[in-house]
């Protein structure tokens, strides 16, 4: 079930791009800042809760998830880039995680660990010196 982030959602906003460009990078707005309210958007709850338990600094304490994308020469582009992200990581928040069950090792698994520790312990006290 993919849960899908609606564009009215999502808060864009232009801004001129780092690093090497030329010219181009000094004149022209092409890095594009995506801001999107996790929770005020139509998502699930429980999509919104994994959401703000995201980790790292993308989302704000207010709530609010921050991508930029500027590896793009267009503006289009990069804002199609960040969306891209965006979906992504709204459908790994959507998915479950698997709970983990703590298992014990089995009897027989017990009783293998024993004997081949017992056999290095044999090898070890055959290599000693023999005293007569």
């Amino acid at each position: 079930m993919a849960h899908e982030v609606k564009e009215s959602e999502v808060e864009f906003t232009a801004m001129r791009a780092q690093g090497p460009g030329g010219q181009n990078v000094n004149k022209v707005s092409t890095a594009v800042h995506l801001r999107f309210d996790i929770r005020a958007s139509s998502l699930p709850a429980e999509v919104k809760e994994r959401l703000l338990a995201l980790p790292g600094r993308r989302v704000t304490k207010e709530g609010v998830l921050l991508l930029k994308a500027q590896t793009a020469r267009s503006q289009e582009q990069n804002r199609a880039l960040a969306l891209a992200r965006l979906q992504a990581i709204v459908a790994e928040a959507a998915q479950v995680p698997e709970i983990r069950r703590p298992t014990k090792p089995t009897y027989g698994s017990r009783q293998r660990r024993l004997q081949g520790k017992a056999q290095r312990a044999q090898v070890k006290v055959l290599r000693r010196r023999v005293d007569e």
